[in-house]
C-alpha cells in the first residue's frame, strides 16, 4: 500500500501553519477554544477570509454570536472585505441571529426563528453545497446549546454535526469557550473536543504583570505538533503567530 501524505488546508494565519505541518489536514474538524476576548472569532474569519483571498476556498461561516452586519463591520477593521467575496460567491455568511432577537435580516442567507436541528444541519448543509465551499466555520457551540430547550441535548446535536461535517468533506472551525484551559477544561460541554480532531486553544497569561496572548495546539490528529504555548498578537492585519517566541 502506497503512503498517502495527507492533503493541508492553509489557516491564512501568518506563523500558524508552521506548528502544523502545513496546515490543517484537509476534511478535518478543529475545535478553537478559549476563554471570553482571546481571539477565536477573529481567527475563524480569517480562516474563512484567507481562504477566498488568498486560496482560491470558498467558505462558509454561521454567526450565532452576532449579526453578519456586525461581523463585516468588525472584520473589516483588519482590512477584510467580506462583501467583495460574498458577492463572487466566493464567501457565504449565514445570519443566525437576526431571527433568534426577533429582527428582521437583509441577509441572503438566514436560519429561521423555530431552531430545528436538523433543518439547521441542512441548512449549512445546503449553503456549503450552493457556493462548493472546502471551509467552513460555526461560532459558536454554547450559541447552539443555547437555542436547544435542554442544554443536555448538545451531544446529541454535536454527534449529528460531526456526521455531516464529514460527510460534506469540508476543513471545519468550531468555537467554544474553555472554562479554564489553565487546569485542563477546554470545553464548556466535554464533548465538543471528543468529536474533533484538532484542538487549538487560544488565551492569556500574564507574563510580567502584562497579558500576553498565546497559542497552543492541544491535539492535531496526523500531524506532529509541539505542545508548547507559542505568542500571538491581533494586529492592523488580523492574527499573527510568532512560531519562534516560546511562552515556555
Amino acid at each position: 500500500m502506497s503512503y498517502q501524505p495527507v492533503r493541508r488546508v492553509k489557516s491564512g494565519i501568518p506563523g500558524f501553519d508552521e506548528l502544523i505541518e502545513g496546515g490543517f489536514p484537509e476534511g478535518t474538524t478543529v475545535l478553537i477554544t478559549g476563554g471570553t476576548g482571546t481571539g477565536k472569532t477573529t481567527f475563524a474569519a480569517q480562516f474563512i477570509y484567507k481562504g477566498a483571498e488568498e486560496y482560491g476556498e470558498p467558505g462558509v461561516f454561521v454567526t450565532l454570536e452576532e449579526r453578519a452586519s456586525d461581523l463585516r463591520r468588525e472584520m473589516a477593521t483588519f482590512g477584510w472585505d467580506f462583501e467583495k467575496y460574498e458577492k463572487e460567491g466566493k464567501i457565504a455568511i449565514i445570519d443566525g441571529v437576526s431571527s433568534v432577537v426577533g429582527l428582521p435580516s437583509e441577509e441572503r442567507f438566514v436560519l429561521e426563528d423555530r431552531f430545528n436541528v436538523d433543518n439547521f444541519l441542512r441548512y449549512i448543509y445546503r449553503v456549503v453545497k450552493t457556493i462548493n465551499a472546502k471551509r467552513l466555520v460555526i461560532d459558536s457551540i454554547p450559541s447552539i446549546a443555547l437555542r436547544l430547550e435542554e442544554e443536555r441535548k448538545i451531544r446529541e446535536v454535536l454527534l449529528k454535526l460531526n456526521t455531516i461535517l464529514l460527510e460534506m468533506g469540508v476543513t471545519t472551525l468550531l468555537t467554544t469557550e474553555a472554562p479554564d484551559p489553565q487546569h485542563g477544561k477546554l470545553s464548556r460541554y466535554g464533548i465538543e473536543e471528543f468529536i474533533a480532531r484538532g484542538v487549538v486553544v487560544l488565551d492569556l497569561q500574564e507574563k510580567n504583570i502584562e497579558l500576553k496572548r498565546y497559542v497552543l495546539i492541544r491535539k492535531m490528529r496526523e500531524t506532529r505538533h509541539s505542545m508548547k504555548k507559542y505568542p500571538f498578537e491581533i494586529g492592523p492585519n488580523g492574527i499573527v503567530v510568532y512560531p519562534s517566541g516560546e511562552i515556555y
